[in-house]
């Protein structure tokens, strides 16, 4: 069985969505699957980048609509190294 998790940093500015999930997979086993729901611009080079970085297998980025013009939430999607 392998472990998903579902991390929520809306609201949150740099790097505090980068961080949070850093501290939230610390122990996953490899192969875990991690989503992130984040609204921070920048999250979108931010945490592809932190992926290709640790390891982690970037899966990618969903625009879920709403929110703030240039604030739009978004879902990414990885899975740990």
């Amino acid at each position: 069985m392998s472990e998903t998790l579902e991390i929520d940093a809306l609201g949150l500015l740099c790097p505090l969505p980068v961080l949070r999930l850093r501290k939230r997979i610390q122990g996953l086993p490899a192969g875990a699957t991690v989503t992130v729901l984040a609204d921070d611009p920048a999250a979108l080079i931010d945490i592809p980048h932190f992926c290709h970085e640790a390891g982690h297998g970037y899966i990618g980025a969903e625009d879920l609509g709403g929110g703030a013009e240039g604030k739009a939430p978004h879902r990414y999607t990885l899975t740990t190294g």
